[in-house]
């Protein structure tokens, strides 16, 4: 019989790295790019000190079109980067810290992460 994690498990390590993350971020006191993703979609906010400043998603009206008829995919998370980065930039942004909140940095959440960057944000 093999052993696997249960969903409860996987969620609970998830949040307490996101709680550590939150504590260092907090430190460096910089806005900071957080990132929620659920199967259908992929979320982006620039947060500083606890409000937000700018924020991105795949319910965004760009992802409405027939053009991107899937949300929940690579394609997505890149083009919610690039939307991230530029109402960042002009909202005056460019340097940030990046909250992962506990997702690995794997897939769609490296795919967002990259994309800002190309797009000129610094973390």
């Amino acid at each position: 019989m093999t052993l696997r994690k249960s969903k409860h498990v996987k969620k609970v390590s998830r949040i307490r790295r996101g709680r550590s993350t939150r504590c260092r971020i907090k430190i460096l006191n910089v806005p900071s790019l957080v990132v929620n993703r659920t199967p259908k979609h992929i979320y982006a906010q620039i947060v500083l000190d606890g409000n937000v400043i700018a924020s991105a998603s795949t319910l965004n009206k760009i992802f409405k079109d027939n053009q991107h008829p899937t949300t929940g995919n690579i394609s997505a998370a890149v083009l919610v980067g690039k939307y991230i980065a530029d109402a960042a930039i002009k909202a005056g942004i460019s340097n940030i810290a990046f909250d992962r909140s506990g997702y690995k940095y794997h897939g769609r959440v490296k795919a967002l992460a990259d994309s800002a960057r190309e797009a000129g944000l610094k973390f």
